[in-house]
This record gives C-alpha cells, structure tokens and sequence, in this order.
C-alpha cells in the first residue's frame, strides 16, 4: 500500500513543524494574553473597580493566562487550531475591551 506525503508533513519537515509551534506559543500566547489584560482591565474598572487596581490585576491575571496559552500551544496536536484560537480570541477579546471603553467614555 503506498503512502503519499505532503510537501509540510511533520515528520518530513520537522524543523518547520517545530518553528510553527514555537512561533504559536510565543506570538499567538502574548496576542491572546494581550486580549485577556485589555478586556480584564476594562471590565474591571468598568465594574467600578480604580483604574490602576484593575490595571494590576488584569496584568496579573494575563501573565497566567500567557503561561496556559503558551503550554497548550506547545502540547496540541493541531497547531492550525491553537493559531485561530489564540490569534483568534485575542482579538475578539481586544475588540470587546475597545467596546467596553468606548461604552465608559
């Protein structure tokens, strides 16, 4: 039975495999922590809390959520997936957080 691969097969291009999952959990980590810092603070202070306490926690909170996104990044079996989930949902996060300030102002 014959076997075909394609040109961007893993386990014929493992270097590349590699540099995209690198790439995913460095790149696509810091967008999707960069989203949760900018809803968290806005809907912190949105929720009354001062504006630097929120500024501090969300920043908080965002460096936990840069270590989850980061490991999953490394460990998914799909790196196409963690892309648009983290790319993805940092920017729906960004633009809810724009809405959110926008809504304040």
């Amino acid at each position: 039975m014959s076997r075909t691969f394609s040109a961007l097969d893993p386990s014929r291009t493992p270097r590349l495999h590699l540099a995209a999952r690198v790439a995913a959990a460095v790149l696509g980590g810091y967008a999707f922590a960069w989203g949760v810092v900018a809803l968290g603070a806005a809907a912190l202070f949105a929720a009354g809390m001062g504006f630097h306490d929120a500024e501090f926690l969300a920043s908080m909170i965002g460096i936990l959520a840069y270590l989850v996104a980061f490991l999953w990044a490394v460990a998914t079996p799909r790196p196409g997936r963690c892309w648009l989930v983290l790319l993805g949902g940092g920017a729906l996060m960004a633009a809810a957080a724009s809405a959110v300030q926008a809504a304040l102002a």
